[in-house]
């Protein structure tokens, strides 16, 4: 039976959580909301206008809440650029499965610009049969909906679909999605994934994967 890849894009293909939270720390502290950077980790994830609802409830409105979004995003890329490369690893497994014939996708809670910023700039984009972000799911993750659209736009059934993820929360959206993970730790400790029956393993990077040996287990 046919399996496919889907990757979780920041944190898991590039390692730029770190700047994402650094930005998220000055744009709130900007806006009066001051957090220190371990509230920030906890706080915002998922899609960006549901981090300002979570904080700033019905403060802002939809438009604003936009706005805030895309100057923040602005500056998380300017920021980023110059470091700007897959986690080590990740060129070789996306080289390895094109060239199975193992169909790939990607379902994000980051922003199109954002998506386009990696995908463009790395010239990685033609591996990559479908692309779900931020703009085209109505819930973030947990909810599986992003999951479920990039299975359902590659043509393969969700138990034989493969996710990589960096996150927690990344992790359970995996288990409602019927889907097994593997996860890098780029952002989170190991510990952090037990008890996560989608969990398969942890790395920090893709070095030491094999591909095929882990398509097996799923």
């Amino acid at each position: 039976m046919q399996n496919a890849l889907i990757f979780d894009m920041d944190g898991t293909m590039v390692d730029n959580m770190m700047v994402h939270h650094r930005a998220w720390q000055n744009k709130l502290a900007e806006l009066g909301k001051v957090m220190t950077l371990e509230e920030v980790i906890a706080t915002c994830h998922g899609k960006n206008d549901e981090i300002l609802q979570r904080i700033f409830g019905e403060q802002y409105s939809f438009e604003e809440r936009d706005k805030i979004s895309f100057e923040k995003e602005a500056i998380y890329r300017e920021v980023f650029l110059p470091e700007l490369r897959l986690v080590d690893g990740l060129a070789q497994l996306l080289q390895t499965a094109h060239e199975a014939g193992i169909p790939m996708g990607i379902g994000t809670a980051a922003r199109a610009e954002n998506v386009d910023f990696v995908l463009d700039n790395l010239n990685i984009r033609h591996y990559f049969k479908s692309i779900v972000c931020d703009r085209d799911v109505t819930l973030g993750k947990p909810d599986p909906t992003v999951f479920f659209k990039v299975a359902d736009q590659l043509g393969v059934p969700y138990e034989q679909c493969l996710v990589f993820e960096d996150s927690p929360t990344g992790a359970r959206t995996a288990l409602n999605a019927r889907m097994k993970a593997v996860i890098v730790t780029t952002t989170h400790k190991a510990e952090e994934f037990e008890g996560f029956a989608s969990v398969l393993f942890c790395l920090p990077d893709y070095t030491t994967l094999n591909l095929f040996s882990t398509l097996k287990r799923i």
